[in-house]
């Protein structure tokens, strides 16, 4: 099983109900990926501003995947997952590491 953590730093001036609204597009994205823990920390200060916003808001994603040669576009995570990211103007940054 390889697991995965997702880090997402979101507009600050969203609401909650599109924030939530955008969050369940990020989970809609990873398909055959279980959402094994969610994590929010909250808005928080970013160290420059980014798109004209000094805060942020953090949600930290634990994912698993249970195919075993699983990687960024081979069945787990979709090829088009982080352009997907990038292209929404609501996500300011992004990081999506492999855990050991």
């Amino acid at each position: 099983m390889r697991q995965y953590e997702l880090v997402l730093v979101l507009r600050s001036s969203l609401v909650e109900a599109k924030r939530n609204k955008l969050l369940e597009t990020v989970k809609s994205w990873l398909r055959e990926v279980r959402v094994a823990k969610e994590s929010e920390w909250g808005q928080k200060p970013l160290a420059y501003a980014i798109k004209k916003e000094n805060s942020g808001f953090y949600v930290d994603y634990l994912l698993d995947s249970d195919l075993p040669s699983v990687g960024i576009g081979t069945g787990g995570i979709p090829k088009d997952f982080e352009k997907r990211i990038m292209g929404n103007e609501d996500i300011l940054r992004h990081l999506l590491v492999r855990k050991k």
